[in-house]
């Protein structure tokens, strides 16, 4: 007789449950033993790179990107037209307010203006006379009136040709340093044409913009500091002389002026420079680097290596005596970052050692070996390396 078909059936899904039954529970002894290896420390042990969190002084401050500019500059030129006849000077000069620069050929001007002054001359002379006259009564005051009339207008003239003929020399209108020279001597120009520019260095402006937020926190007289963008070494320390009282419509920030001393001339108008300018007191911060911080968005975490203790609250030392140091994770609040460094306001404390590389590989209790033979950037005013 055979057996009930519906019981054959039981019996197989039995032995079957049984099987896996039999696999999750050998799974459940086999990572109980890895645990056990683990907590027991037959794990590899990672090798980290850590540093010790200092507390050190920072200085809030305002960055911005700024241009120098001449204190006084302007590119010069003649009003009138004309045939260059000299030229008085010689590419870079230093000259005084006043000097000579060029001038036009005026011949033409100075005969007329000869020629003026004499009928000017003349009616003065007449209007001399016509006053003895009219004393005399020997003419009317009609007559000494246009006679006077005269003479006036003789003058008026005589000024006219004399601004005429000035205005075919250039002179310095202040101590400065010109620059390239733009004509030749025998060159025709057109008014407006421009032949040197004449820049005055020593003091320099630098202007700069900043949003209107950061711009309430500067002050007139307050200490800045310019560095150039090809030489981060060199810096001019100089102070704010103005600020704009209106935001630019077209980049909605307020335009800020520093002055600072310009020795040797060396720094010249149009120059691209970094500012920066200190903002309220310096505060002391616990300092670590920045590559040490995991961001993530339920919290920023950093791996502390502390010593490993066992059951008793004994320190456990390895086979040279030195403590065995593992990984513990802990939740921090961070700050402002300036350069490669992060400042740390929660979570971890002055003399804590850090974990600065090699987080990645690392979990609560792993053991660590510590390698700091590299470091990770940790300047709080890093510059570019040259390729």
């Amino acid at each position: 007789m055979n057996p009930n078909p519906t019981r054959k059936r039981m019996i197989i899904m039995l032995v079957v449950v049984l099987g896996f039954l039999g696999l999750v529970f050998g799974f459940k002894i086999f990572m109980g033993g890895f645990v056990k290896k683990m907590i027991s420390g037959n794990i590899p042990v990672q090798t980290v790179s850590t540093t010790v969190a200092k507390a050190e002084d920072w200085q809030p401050s305002l960055s911005a990107v700024g241009s120098l500019r001449a204190v006084r500059g302007a590119d010069l030129a003649f009003e009138v037209s004309g045939i260059v006849d000299e030229i008085d000077f010689n590419s870079g000069d230093e000259v005084k307010a006043g000097t000579v620069l060029a001038r036009l050929r005026s011949e033409d001007d100075q005969a007329r203006l000869a020629s003026l002054q004499a009928a000017a001359d003349l009616a003065n002379i007449t209007l001399a006379r016509d006053r003895k006259q009219l004393e005399a009564k020997a003419i009317s005051q009609a007559a000494l009136d246009a006679a006077a009339s005269n003479a006036k207008t003789s003058q008026a003239a005589v000024a006219e040709a004399r601004a005429t003929l000035n205005k075919k020399t250039i002179r310095a209108p202040f101590d400065g340093k010109v620059g390239v020279r733009l004509v030749d001597v025998g060159q025709y120009l057109n008014p407006g044409t421009a032949v040197v520019t004449l820049q005055s260095l020593d003091p320099i402006y630098a202007d700069f913009y900043m949003p209107p937020q950061q711009a309430s926190q500067l002050a007139v007289a307050q200490k800045a500091m310019v560095r150039l963008d090809a030489d981060a070494d060199t810096h001019l320390d100089g102070e704010i002389s103005a600020i704009n009282p209106k935001v630019e419509t077209s980049s909605r920030n307020v335009l800020v002026r520093a002055t600072l001393h310009n020795p040797g001339s060396k720094l010249l108008p149009g120059t691209s420079v970094n500012i920066e300018v200190n903002s309220g007191k310096p505060s002391r911060y616990i300092t670590i680097p920045q590559t040490a911080v995991t961001f993530n968005p339920y919290g920023n975490t950093v791996y502390l290596a502390v010593e490993q203790k066992d059951d008793k609250g004994q320190v456990v030392k390895d086979e040279k005596g030195q403590p065995k140091l593992v990984a513990r994770q802990a939740f921090v609040v961070t700050g402002p970052t300036r350069g490669d460094q992060v400042a740390v306001f929660e979570g971890i404390k002055e003399g804590d050692t850090i974990v600065t590389a090699g987080q990645l590989k690392i979990q609560n209790g792993t053991l660590l070996a510590v390698n700091n033979s590299v470091q990770p950037a940790n300047n709080p005013k890093p510059k570019p390396v040259d390729e």
